[in-house]
């Protein structure tokens, strides 16, 4: 009765694990990828432990009954092991210490005797698969020409480069110095004073005067004004050994691009203490100066002529 519903058990286990897996391969893409699907793989690994324990059981099972059959009829169990040491003997051609008789050889160097032992079998064929391995790698690499180091490097990098461009390319919310805009939300505006504050106060001062760092309510930029510009520094940092660090460790290009914006809206604030120009004076190159009408123009000329 025991064995019987064991084995009930057991085929209700296999035909679960057969349904779930067929399910997997209908909902998903890719069913063995684990990060995907991981239940795919924890049913794999519960269906192999069942059906190895049920095997050992087994096995155990059928060991205690031949073990209790031996006795009853008087047999001598085999020493425990036996399996191992005949798999040391075979892959080691070891001689055993009464054997040594049969491969000694006739120097003799102060009572010391030499043996004439074979090469281990697991050494022989390591030594024949080296040989086998630098045959096919000369014909590889040197008959065939076959790509070395630095050209699977050089692919590797180029085809890694065309995943991330086709990753910037369709993701939709990566912030980057190419695609962040200006924000002018007072939500984002806020976000972006309190990350200042946290962050950057201690060099820029609160209202953005400028102590150790540079004034960022004047028109004057170091490494460009712009949002663009603005967004690049905080993320990748100033100028070597003597700008600020570089951001994109610490905080997340949302939060870069709020505090940049923040930055910009610092624009012609009055600090307490605003600290002396630094850089050169910032002109957009995107932005339109309008042009005078031809009465404006007219009016300069005539200005001119009369002085």
């Amino acid at each position: 009765m025991k064995k019987s519903f064991q084995s009930t058990v057991y085929v209700i286990f296999v035909i679960a694990t057969f349904i779930a897996l067929a399910k997997s391969f209908m909902v998903y893409e890719n069913p063995f990828d684990v990060y995907e699907n991981p239940l795919v793989w924890l049913a794999l690994i519960a269906f192999i432990l069942v059906i190895v324990l049920k095997e050992f059981v087994n096995t155990l099972a059928i060991k205690k009954a031949t073990d209790l059959q031996n006795e009853k009829d008087g047999i001598l169990p085999e020493e425990p092991n036996l399996w191992i040491k005949k798999l040391l003997v075979k892959w080691t051609r070891a001689k055993a210490v009464d054997q040594e008789e049969d491969i000694v050889l006739d120097h003799n160097y102060d009572g010391i005797r030499e043996l004439d032992n074979s090469l281990p079998p697991w050494w022989v064929y390591m030594f024949y698969a080296t040989i086998v391995f630098a045959v096919i790698y000369v014909v590889r690499y040197e008959v065939l020409d076959g790509d070395n180091q630095i050209v699977e490097y050089n692919k590797a990098v180029a085809e890694a480069r065309r995943e991330v461009n086709k990753y910037k390319a369709t993701a939709t919310d990566l912030i980057t110095a190419e695609n962040v805009t200006l924000l002018t939300d007072a939500k984002d505006l806020a976000r972006g004073k309190a990350v200042f504050n946290l962050n950057c106060a201690s060099c820029h001062l609160a209202d953005g005067g400028g102590q150790i760092g540079p004034n960022l309510t004047d028109e004057y930029w170091i490494l460009g004004g712009g949002i663009k510009n603005v967004f690049n520094t905080v993320y990748s940092g100033g100028r070597d050994g003597k700008g600020m660090i570089a951001w994109n460790k610490t905080l997340k290009p949302a939060d870069i691009a709020k505090v940049s914006s923040y930055v910009i809206s610092l624009q012609g604030t009055t600090p307490a203490n605003a600290k002396e120009p630094q850089g050169e004076k910032w002109i957009d190159p995107n932005s339109e100066t309008p042009k005078k009408t031809e009465e404006e123009v007219e009016k300069v000329e005539n200005t001119s002529k009369t002085e």
